[in-house]
């Protein structure tokens, strides 16, 4: 490595060491700085960013373009950047995370580190209803990935914080306590007391161990202030970088909500569609005890067959499997919407919400698909890489370029071994050090960096795509389950009626039981297919909402 040292001290003495020649032009840290293949990212600094605790996340503050200052002394930077207010790019639109917590309380999970070892700790105890909006609350305050996410996003607050700690200088202090057995001292001492002379004394025996000529104790103490005053713009551009990872972490902690959001919902939706399982298997049960009766009665008057008794108690047998294998699933759902809000382990859940339509999509495909760009936070958070991937490049350049440190020590020393006591003196100065070769080391980072630069392009692409693709598709499932509404429920009111005459045929004998078997299994369908149009459509538009980054739970 070939460095380029130069270094002025003003103080007790004054002195100048130059290794190796170059020519070196300074200028001002602030004056615009050329770096080839690197523009300067417009992304916009923040000096107190606002980082929400579990509970809520703003991210209102994501457009501004506040002036950071830091002011030290006759020091002073600032560091600035200005979006045009006719900029056309899509704007990250996010609503408040804020909502009233209606949920119960006493579902929370009260020890996260709980690991029970009784039977009784792991046994079901209650019961609580909670609707779909209490689930969601619930989610937000329990869920661990999304306390993991609020954590990480924390930590880049820190990392923002370490950054911005180079605006500062940096006081160091060092003292120490050095008791000095010189070899040179002992030889001489040796050779005059062989040659019958005088020992040469180093002090007056005043110390920690006196009397020994051979010793010296010292004392030093030194107070030192530093300060980078020009880094060839790499504190800018680390800087920039971090507040643009912040922004990142702030994405990504909005896009885990989004994605637990509907989770929860499909979870809770599942939950719903159980339930009403349960309910159609129990009616199914209802309506072939009902016919059995009715085999059953016209068996004894006369008029009935055996054949027909058979056939009631097959159907009832089946419906009677149906009823528990619903009531196996309704189980299954519940525990899963438990386990994705991380309840507590005596809790059980059922769904508060009746099945009914989650509301109605107000904008066609194309509207939908714009406003997915404008919002979707993983297309700002591959815009955001890209621009701390150039700062980084800015960062890394910056190692090959004129560094110039300014300082000024204070310094206190005492020689223990005699009576003179303590003397001070002060240095003043400023060093300059460049790297003019490091065997491409910067260059290889700045290379390293460019090509982050162009993978967080490429991957904007193709997450764009993605986007236009669930857009497509959830607006597609919106519009055919909403059809499907319309058609389950003529044929939910067609099969009831059906089922009405079947029997009256049968009780009046000119109907056969079998016709009364297939009108209960038409109807037994016909409400679960409504009930899947719904709980589709509703699938649907919470995807939709999910993938234009629209969601509000509960419709």
């Amino acid at each position: 490595m070939v460095s380029f040292l130069c270094r002025v001290g003003l103080g007790i003495g004054v002195s100048m060491t130059v290794m190796g020649t170059s020519t070196i032009v300074l200028a001002n840290e602030h004056s615009n700085l050329t770096i080839d293949h690197i523009p300067d990212p417009s992304f916009p600094l923040n000096e107190e960013l606002d980082i929400p605790s579990l509970k809520a996340v703003d991210f209102t503050t994501m457009g501004t373009t506040p002036t950071v200052q830091a002011q030290h002394g006759s020091i002073k930077e600032e560091h600035s950047s200005t979006v045009s207010s006719s900029d056309s790019r899509p704007h990250l639109v996010v609503q408040s995370t804020q909502r009233t917590d209606t949920s119960p309380s006493s579902l929370n999970n009260p020890n996260l580190l709980e690991s029970p070892t009784q039977p009784i700790e792991v046994k079901i105890q209650r019961t609580q209803a909670i609707t779909l909006q209490e689930s969601i609350n619930l989610a937000r305050r329990n869920n661990p990935s999304l306390q993991i996410s609020a954590l990480q996003l924390e930590r880049s607050r820190a990392a923002v914080t370490e950054a911005k700690s180079t605006l500062f200088p940096t006081v160091s202090f060092q003292t120490a306590v050095t008791r000095e057995v010189s070899a040179t001292t002992q030889l001489v001492n040796t050779r005059l007391q062989l040659n019958g002379g005088t020992p040469i004394s180093t002090g007056s025996g005043i110390g920690i161990i006196s009397g020994d000529p051979n010793v010296n104790r010292f004392l030093n103490s030194t107070l030192e202030l530093s300060y980078a005053l020009f880094t060839s713009g790499k504190r800018d551009a680390t800087i920039r970088a971090a507040e643009g990872q912040l922004r990142i972490s702030q994405l990504d902690y909005q896009i885990r909500m989004a994605e637990l959001q509907l989770d929860i919902t499909e979870d809770y939706y599942g939950l719903q569609d159980a339930n009403e399982s349960v309910r159609i298997a129990k009616a199914a049960v209802t309506n072939a005890e009902k016919s059995l009766g009715d085999a059953q009665a016209l068996e004894r008057a006369g008029v009935g067959t055996r054949f027909a008794v058979l056939q009631s108690q097959v159907q009832l047998a089946n419906a009677r499997q149906e009823l528990v294998r619903a009531e196996s699933k309704q189980v299954i759902a519940g525990r899963q919407l438990v386990q994705r809000l991380n309840l507590s382990q005596d809790v059980d859940i059922t769904a508060a919400d009746k099945v009914d339509l989650a509301g109605q999509w107000q904008l066609g495909l194309e509207e939908s698909i714009v406003l997915a760009f404008q919002n979707r936070a993983e297309l700002q958070k591959q815009r955001l890489q890209s621009q701390v991937s150039l700062q980084q490049a800015r960062a890394a350049l910056a190692a090959v370029r004129p560094q110039i440190n300014v300082f000024a020590r204070y310094n206190l020393a005492n020689n223990l071994d005699d009576n003179i006591g303590f003397e001070d003196g002060y240095a003043v100065g400023a060093q300059l050090t460049w790297n003019i070769f490091d065997g491409g080391n910067a260059q290889a980072r700045l290379e390293q960096q460019q090509l982050n630069a162009r993978i967080a392009n490429t991957t904007f692409a193709e997450t764009r795509n993605q986007i236009r693709f669930q857009v497509e598709q959830s607006f597609s499932n919106l519009v055919a389950n909403k059809k499907n509404i319309d058609t389950a429920t003529l044929a939910l009111d067609q099969a009831k009626e059906s089922l009405r005459l079947a029997r009256l045929r049968f009780q009046a004998g000119v109907g056969t039981q079998t016709e009364v078997i297939d009108a209960e299994t038409d109807l037994t369908r016909a409400e679960g297919n409504r009930v899947k149009a719904i709980l589709d459509y509703n699938r649907a538009m919470a995807s939709l909402q999910r993938a234009t980054a629209s969601f509000t739970a509960g419709g």
